[in-house]
C-alpha cells in the first residue's frame, strides 16, 4: 500500500526577487482549498476575515483575523470561506535559506532560526502580536528590493520575540511529505468539508479513494494520525464553533445543523474539542473585544 502525500505546490518568486509576497483585497472569487505543501515558510495575515483553517492535524475557526506562520513542509488546505468585502489577506512565501544557506546560523539570527524550527508545528500569534505587525507585513507587498527584505526581518525579529502565540500541531504528530503525489487525501477532505452535516458512512469514504474499509482506516490513521470518525467530527465542532460566533440559533439547533444526532453526545465532543461547554464558549465570545 503507497502511503497519502500531500501535493507539492511549486513557488516562483517575482522575477529578481528572493521571496513571494501576494496581496488579496476582498472577495477574489472561488478559491478551492487543496491539501499541499511547499518547502517555503509561509507569513500569512488575513485582515478583516474569516475561515476554517486546516494545518497539519490541526482545524479551526477563526473570524476577524489572524497572523500565522507556517513552517516549512507542513502540509496545510488554503482556507475554505471567502474574506468579508471589506478584507484582505497577504501571504508571504520564502524559503528558510533564502539569505545564503548559513545566514541564520549566526549568533545575532539564533532567535529567528529557533522561530523557524518553531513553525514545523504551525504557529498562531495573538492579538498584540497582529495589532503590532499587520500593518508592516501589508506594506511588504508596496516594497521593493532591499527594503523588502530589511522589513522581512524586522518582521521576524519582532515574531520570534513574540510571547502571544500558540502551536497548533503541539501533539507534534509529522505528516510525510515527500513529493509522490497522490490525491487521496484532497479527495478524502473535500468530500468531509461539503458532505459533514449528514452522516458519512465508511463504505462511502473508503470507495471514494477505491479502498476497502480495513485498508481505509489504516491508512487514514497512518497519514494523519486520527481515525475519519474523529476528523469528521471535528469538523462538525470547528461548524459549531462558527455557528456559534456568528448566528442567534440556539446551541440545540446549532447541534441539529452541525449534523449530530444527539445532544448530549454533541456537547461532550465540543469540551473535548474546545475545552469549555457550548454555552460557557458562547458566553466568553460575548465578552471579548477585538
Amino acid at each position: 500500500m503507497t502511503a497519502r502525500k500531500p501535493i507539492l505546490e511549486k513557488i516562483s518568486p517575482e522575477f529578481g526577487s528572493s521571496l513571494r509576497v501576494k496581496k488579496h483585497e476582498a472577495y477574489i472569487g472561488e478559491n478551492k482549498p487543496f491539501w499541499h505543501f511547499h518547502p517555503e515558510v509561509e507569513l500569512v495575515y488575513v485582515n478583516k476575515g474569516q475561515g476554517k483553517r486546516h494545518i497539519g492535524s490541526h482545524l479551526s475557526y477563526f473570524n476577524n483575523s489572524q497572523l500565522l506562520l507556517i513552517g516549512a513542509n507542513l502540509p496545510h488546505n488554503g482556507f475554505t470561506d471567502r474574506l468579508t468585502i471589506n478584507g484582505s489577506e497577504t501571504l508571504v512565501q520564502f524559503r528558510p535559506e533564502f539569505l545564503g544557506e548559513h545566514f541564520f546560523d549566526i549568533p545575532e539570527m539564533g532567535s529567528i532560526k529557533k522561530l523557524f524550527e518553531r513553525s514545523k508545528n504551525g504557529i498562531l500569534f495573538g492579538v498584540k502580536t497582529k495589532l503590532k505587525l499587520g500593518k508592516k507585513i501589508e506594506k511588504l507587498a508596496e516594497k521593493e528590493g532591499f527594503k523588502k527584505i530589511l522589513i522581512l526581518l524586522e518582521v521576524l525579529h519582532d515574531l520570534s520575540k513574540a510571547e502571544d502565540y500558540i502551536i497548533l500541531n503541539a501533539d507534534g504528530f509529522a505528516f510525510e511529505t515527500e513529493p509522490q503525489d497522490s490525491a487521496k487525501i484532497d479527495i478524502i477532505f473535500k468530500h468531509v468539508n461539503a458532505n459533514f452535516k449528514s452522516h458519512i458512512s465508511l463504505d462511502e469514504i473508503a470507495d471514494k479513494v477505491s479502498m476497502t474499509v480495513p485498508a481505509f482506516c489504516r491508512y487514514f490513521k497512518k497519514v494523519t494520525g486520527k481515525t475519519f470518525t474523529k476528523l469528521v467530527n471535528e469538523y462538525r465542532v470547528v461548524h459549531a464553533t462558527k455557528l456559534l460566533s456568528e448566528s442567534k440559533m440556539s446551541i440545540t439547533e446549532v447541534c441539529f445543523e452541525c449534523g449530530f444526532n444527539n445532544f448530549s453526545h454533541f456537547n461532550k465532543l465540543f469540551k473535548e474539542f474546545t475545552g469549555k461547554s457550548a454555552s460557557k464558549y458562547r458566553g466568553e465570545l460575548k465578552m471579548i473585544v477585538q
